[in-house]
């Protein structure tokens, strides 16, 4: 799912499209999410940003939009430690990298990765996806380019 160039009348139509009645403030942050091709975003990173465009909105109320987001399959969430959670536009089947050193999140290209050996469901269930975090660090002394 693409969406570059969203004006507010596109990100109307997305809420609408996923049942998400198109709030003031949900527009805003869907216009922030939506409008500049896919990205990894924390809740804290979003409100951030919403304070810089002069869009005035907690930060528990991004945490509850970008929650019913995920819910309604606009965003996934990728969870990358207890206590941080990124947000990430493209909802297609894919892994990560988490670059600890920057607290950033980079997709892994799909042809570069694959799981295998995965386990049997317990009985009754079935795997709806697997999502794998790789985590990374730079070297010692090696220097960003």
């Amino acid at each position: 799912m693409k969406h570059e160039a969203m004006n507010e009348t596109g990100v109307v139509d997305l809420l609408r499209d996923h049942h998400l009645r198109p709030t003031r403030q949900r527009v805003a942050l869907a216009e922030m999410l939506f409008s500049r091709g896919h990205r990894h975003i924390s809740a804290e990173a979003l409100h951030e940003e919403a304070d810089g465009l002069n869009i005035k909105v907690s930060l528990a109320t991004i945490y509850n939009t970008l929650h019913q987001f995920t819910n309604a399959g606009l965003l996934r969430a990728v969870p990358v430690d207890g206590s941080k959670t990124y947000f990430d536009t493209n909802v297609a089947n894919h892994h990560h990298f988490f670059v600890e050193d920057d607290q950033m999140v980079i997709d892994i290209p799909a042809q570069r990765f694959s799981v295998g050996m995965l386990p049997e469901p317990p009985e009754g269930m079935e795997i709806t996806r697997v999502e794998v975090v790789v985590r990374v660090r730079r070297k010692s002394g090696f220097k960003t380019p």
